[in-house]
């Protein structure tokens, strides 16, 4: 009997996540109210303490006739707030190519989560903010919260190929300001590498341990599981993608 309660308990589980309002469909939203174009405009979109979906969508928007940027709030498919942004700084460059968006904030959860599993932690709810990294190109910052609303994690997944790019808080127990990157992750092993190449068996333990510290070994550990996780998550990428494109004009 518990196996059929838990089976539909599942399926309910599954429909109500379906049902939540997506990052997605607050674009949409605004590309109705404004024009179809705003969506090519989009500076950034921010949803807070989501279970998994956040209520509200907050919209940054470029508006080329007034040379400011607007903030659009979206709730359960409408707009409920449509009023300037005071943005430090220029919008200039800072645009989301939409073309290039390959994950939905329900796909974002759900590479979220699995790094999250992966990693040993525990949350209550998922804040999203949708923008462009350095190299123009769009990226999801998934930040976790405990039951009582602390942030206890963070990740960076690129929004056009899935991939998870940077981990804070996770790991190893790592705090808030331990980071780990693809670009670091393969500096260290490359460096690694080369000293394996130059040092004999006899002294590597001895040079790793003036390198790189007595916590090495278990740095190396972190590594490993980050660089796992990272291929799962790129694994997972092909069941969660959903192009921006094919949605809007459908």
């Amino acid at each position: 009997m518990w196996k059929i309660f838990a089976a539909f308990a599942l399926l309910a589980t599954s429909a109500f996540a379906q049902e939540q309002f997506t990052a997605y469909d607050a674009l949409r939203v605004v590309g109705v109210h404004v024009n179809k174009d705003a969506v090519n405009h989009v500076v950034s979109v921010t949803g807070v303490k989501g279970s998994p979906q956040p209520q509200t969508w907050s919209v940054l928007v470029q508006d080329p006739g007034r040379g400011g940027v607007r903030e659009i709030q979206v709730r359960n498919g409408k707009v409920v707030s449509d009023k300037p942004n005071s943005m430090v700084g220029s919008a200039e460059g800072a645009t989301i190519k939409t073309s290039h968006l390959n994950l939905d904030s329900s796909g974002a959860f759900q590479v979220a989560s699995h790094t999250a599993d992966k990693s040993g932690m525990r949350f209550d709810s998922a804040s999203y903010t949708l923008r462009t990294d350095q190299h123009g190109d769009p990226v999801w910052i998934v930040t976790l919260h405990s039951v009582n609303g602390e942030p206890v994690g963070r990740m960076y997944i690129g929004a056009n190929r899935g991939n998870v790019t940077r981990t804070e808080g996770m790991f190893g127990a790592a705090s808030m300001n331990d980071v780990a990157t693809e670009q670091r992750v393969y500096r260290e092993r490359q460096g690694h590498e080369e000293n394996q190449e130059q040092a004999s068996d006899e002294n590597q333990q001895g040079d790793e341990e003036s390198e790189h510290g007595p916590l090495y070994g278990v740095r190396s550990r972190i590594r490993e599981s980050f660089r796992r996780t990272q291929e799962e998550a790129s694994s997972m990428f092909d069941r969660v993608r959903r192009s921006f494109s094919d949605y809007i004009n459908r």
